[in-house]
């Protein structure tokens, strides 16, 4: 009973702090942004496999029965199509989005680019296709095509504290909430991220080598939201959370996942202030960092901050390269 009333307690607080903004927030509503990429009426009308009904498995069978000449016809002519065509040949996207973003991200090469909205990106750190292992970042709200420095400087940390062995993937892939509103304490926008992440690390396997390990993914904040739901279909060998307000589970056999699953969060972190409970739609469930979660616990005690765990020298960004090079068990 006490335990009942703790939780109808705390879930009229958020439901409070919640309508408090709401007029702030409904200003910052997103909509999430789904389906196929820009350009598909053009590619569907050339007579090219729909990309909303063709897996990546799928799609890499149909680019290896193409001649060189041919994929690269495509790659100019549909670029957009191309360059976010998840089971497209690496390279091939690579030079599908060279052409769309025009040097825009700087140094790191481009593996998704879809302007539509506020524009979503996949940067890649490292050789993706010959790397024995593979990270992907998944980040929390505020992120997109325009503001992906911060997710940008997370994986460029990761590679660097790996010797650059792991190819690291910055994947703004999805529509993240802005600030800190109704978008951020529902689980909408991370519903439609799941499905796009899972679709993404699927089409990372049928480009990889056979018998390849999936990745180490970490997610951030509102993006361990994003992993949480998409662990059950996700190819991955790590789940990684840090900073996270829940993953809407109540434990770790509720993920439905054979990843293993790590949880960090540092003691000055504004996260541990939100109420871990999920109420009418509201909240995102239990801490991960809680011992009944069952998730195996990160030392973060010298990270700085809801954004720190990167940071060089850190435990926690020392444990992140471990698991991403397989050094944990």
């Amino acid at each position: 009973m006490r335990r009942f009333t703790r939780t109808l307690i705390t879930a009229a607080v958020v439901t409070g702090v919640i309508a408090g903004t709401a007029g702030w927030a409904s200003g910052n509503t997103q909509e999430a942004v789904t389906g196929a990429p820009a350009g598909t009426a053009a590619w569907r009308a050339a007579g090219l496999p729909d990309p909303e009904r063709t897996g990546p498995a799928e799609v890499a069978r149909f680019f290896a029965g193409l001649s060189p000449v041919r994929r690269s016809e495509l790659a100019r002519t549909h670029p957009t199509v191309v360059g976010n065509l998840d089971g497209a040949p690496l390279e091939l996207r690579y030079e599908a989005n060279a052409r769309s973003t025009r040097g825009e991200f700087g140094g790191a090469r481009v593996l998704a680019h879809d302007p539509r909205g506020r524009g979503q990106v996949a940067l890649v750190y490292g050789d993706l296709a010959r790397a024995e292992h593979v990270a992907v970042i998944v980040p929390g709200s505020d992120v997109d095509a325009d503001r992906v420095r911060p997710l940008a400087d997370m994986a460029t940390a990761l590679h660097r504290a790996t010797g650059g062995r792991t190819a690291v993937v910055a994947w703004a892939g999805y529509t993240t909430p802005v600030g800190v509103g109704l978008d951020a304490a529902t689980g909408r926008l991370a519903e439609a991220g799941a499905e796009r992440l899972t679709r993404f690390a699927d089409g990372l396997a049928a480009v990889r080598p056979v018998g390849a390990a999936g990745p180490s993914v970490f997610c951030h904040s509102y993006g361990s939201v994003v992993c949480g739901l998409a662990a059950h279909g996700l190819k991955a060998k790590d789940l990684v959370v840090f900073g996270s307000p829940g993953m809407r589970a109540e434990n770790v056999s509720e993920l439905g996942t054979s990843a293993r699953v790590w949880a960090a969060k540092d003691p000055t972190d504004w996260i541990d202030r939100v109420p871990n409970v999920e109420f009418a739609g509201l909240g995102h469930g239990a801490d991960p960092t809680d011992p009944a979660f069952g998730a195996r616990r990160i030392p973060a005690e010298d990270a700085a901050g809801h954004g720190g765990y990167f940071a060089p020298g850190t435990s926690s960004l020392r444990a992140f390269a471990a698991i991403a090079e397989g050094d944990v068990r």
